[in-house]
């Protein structure tokens, strides 16, 4: 089935989802007799690969696990392609929560998890973020209605960075995305740097979707930092290790991928991939409970392997669709207040909770990528360094900016 056949077999599925799976009614009331999430995410662009089908199914899953329908009336998902443009993401919300959508969910690229974040305030509508990184979701663009879910830039910096960093790593030259996304990304991890007593010798920032990488590797190869941090992810990533290869670059320098994806890894292949450490929530092949969402997940999406996005993506609607239930109704202002109130224990998390800035606050793990030797079989990519507890992972709320914390 190719794209245009999935999203209009998507279509027809997400209309009569829930009228399909509706179950007997309960108590509770929803103000428009029906309960609508978007995914609102990367269809057809750079970051398709790790967000794309991959949200939009890991959303339906939830919403099926749930039971399709909410107080005996039904659960609709739709979505749409932003096209990585925060204008165009900010218009589909605005669209979207005007027409009776009551959260939207992924939101892959900063730019318009961001616009999106500050449409949600201005509507009083959910959104939640698992597939942008940018710490002002939960800082400048914070809100009661807005959650930061499976991983942010702070998270990536005191993650890889700190590692690498800690490791003797004390010169980094970046190549950035150029957008809110990669410079968030390389603010966070040059502080990270330079509290471990390092310095930043210099940035080359590159457009999204760059394919010709040779004028910035050069860049980076001629700084003689030790470290050559990847502000990037997905295509740009993959593009960025291959070119960096291509041109010697890891003969005297290392690479640092600091939003390294499942994806990223399969395309890489092991051989060129093996050793880069990488950041994530969450792995597929962590315990059995994230095996077995995995293998559904990979029966869907035509044999890849989900993502700490995905997961997340899954995990948060269920917590919304809990949310919901447990305050009798769809009112936002009420099942913000259940949101954070309920804990958060599934296959993405068994210890997760979500604070007053609206970001949820979880485990992250420093993994590194194995040599083939040490792989096992297809998607046997990562092997744990160490686990990163949920208070420190994340920024602590005295450092945070937004105005619901109380100081």
């Amino acid at each position: 089935m190719d794209l245009k056949q999935w999203a209009a077999a998507s279509v027809v599925a997400a209309a009569s989802l829930g009228v399909a799976q509706a179950q007997g009614t309960q108590p509770g009331k929803l103000s428009n007799n029906v309960l609508r999430i978007g995914v609102l995410t990367d269809i057809s662009g750079v970051y398709a690969d790790i967000s794309g089908k991959g949200a939009v199914e890991a959303v339906k899953m939830a919403v099926e696990d749930f039971g399709g329908s909410m107080f005996g009336k039904p659960i609709e998902v739709v979505f749409a392609d932003h096209q990585n443009k925060a204008d165009v993401g900010a218009a589909k919300a605005r669209e979207w929560y005007d027409g009776g959508v009551d959260m939207i969910n992924d939101l892959a690229n900063s730019g318009v998890a961001l616009a999106v974040a500050g449409v949600a305030k201005e509507k009083k509508r959910h959104a939640i973020v698992n597939n942008a990184s940018n710490v002002g979701v939960t800082n400048a663009q914070c809100s009661p209605y807005t959650v930061h879910y499976a991983y942010d830039a702070y998270s990536l910096a005191h993650g890889t960075g700190k590692a690498i960093a800690e490791a003797g790593g004390d010169t980094w030259f970046f190549l950035t995305v150029d957008f809110a996304f990669g410079i968030g990304l390389e603010q966070q991890v040059g502080d990270v740097v330079r509290a471990n007593k390092g310095r930043v010798v210099g940035a080359a920032r590159h457009p999204l979707g760059t394919t010709d990488f040779s004028s910035y590797v050069l860049q980076a190869q001629a700084s003689k930092a030790k470290i050559v941090g990847l502000a990037s992810t997905g295509n740009d990533t993959i593009n960025a290790i291959k070119a960096a290869n291509e041109f010697g670059i890891t003969k005297n320098q290392k690479l640092a991928a600091l939003l390294l994806w499942i994806q990223d890894v399969h395309a890489l292949g092991l051989p060129t991939a093996q050793g880069l450490q990488l950041t994530n929530a969450w792995y597929w092949d962590m315990n059995d409970e994230s095996r077995a969402f995995a293998k559904r997940f990979q029966q869907r999406v035509g044999g890849q392997m989900p993502n700490m996005a995905h997961a997340g993506d899954y995990s948060s609607t269920m917590h919304y669709l809990k949310a919901v239930q447990a305050a009798g109704t769809d009112d936002p202002d009420a099942v913000s207040a259940k949101m954070r109130e309920l804990p958060i224990s599934d296959m993405f998390t068994k210890a997760g909770k979500i604070r007053e800035d609206g970001r949820m606050v979880h485990d992250m793990y420093l993994w590194e990528v194995k040599s083939p030797a040490e792989s096992k079989g297809p998607w046997d990519y990562l092997k744990l360094v160490k686990t990163i507890p949920g208070e420190q992972a994340f920024m602590p709320l005295a450092q945070s900016s937004c105005y619901l914390v109380k100081k």
